[in-house]
């Protein structure tokens, strides 16, 4: 059964109204499960406010993450110029996807998802992080038998905490759905992280606002 449901956007304490589209019960539990997202009720409407800043925060993570990995020498070593180039690619697109996101955010956001101009912002910087989570993954597993196993683990200390935060940006734009038809969305069907977890991987890369 779904419901009828406002769409709120939050940025430094100031919430936008978005306009108001239909999630089934599970939806609405599971995004409730998210950082990125509190969910009130009154009557017969439900309203989730989205956390502007987190989102940024997600896309940090994947910046700390790239640097973090490529920081242990032995891996960097391991992996070789061609692959740190691809990563670094990578990253980059992240960057600018995160920049381009935040400059038009400004202190404020108005942002609705199904607005082409905003959902192209928002899944910009999701297809950047998840392009980077994979290369690190494929880098990281390549040279998986060729380096010591204390940087070994470092290194899937900060790609299993980036597996979080991609599961949990993922998560997020599952639970909206808004009132147009948007078309396929980048997300899939994904499981989404406890906000102790997701709050913890934040920690981890270092990018908890």
């Amino acid at each position: 059964m779904t419901q009828r449901v406002n769409l709120v956007a939050v940025d430094g304490g100031r919430r936008r109204f978005l306009g108001i589209g239909l999630l089934s019960a599970a939806s609405i539990a599971a995004a409730a499960t998210l950082s990125a997202c509190t969910v009130s009720k009154s009557g017969n409407v439900t309203t989730i406010t989205i956390n502007v800043a987190e989102i940024r925060d997600y896309g940090q993570a994947g910046l700390n993450a790239t640097s973090t990995v490529l920081s242990i020498a032995a891996i960097a070593s391991a992996i070789g110029a061609p692959t740190v180039s691809i990563i670094g690619l990578a990253d980059m697109a992240l960057s600018t996807a995160l920049t381009n996101f935040s400059t038009a955010a400004g202190s404020t956001l108005t942002i609705t998802y199904d607005d082409t101009n905003w959902k192209s912002r928002v899944d910009s910087v999701l297809s950047a992080l998840t392009k980077v989570e994979s290369d690190l993954s494929a880098a990281i597993t390549g040279v998986s038998t060729k380096v010591p196993s204390t940087d070994l683990s470092n290194a899937n200390t900060a790609l299993n905490a980036l597996n979080t935060i991609v599961s949990a940006f993922k998560a997020l734009l599952d639970s909206v759905a808004t009132r147009r038809n948007v078309g396929a969305r980048l997300s899939g069907s994904v499981a989404t992280p406890s906000q102790a977890q997701v709050q913890q991987a934040l920690r981890t890369l270092g990018a908890t606002a």
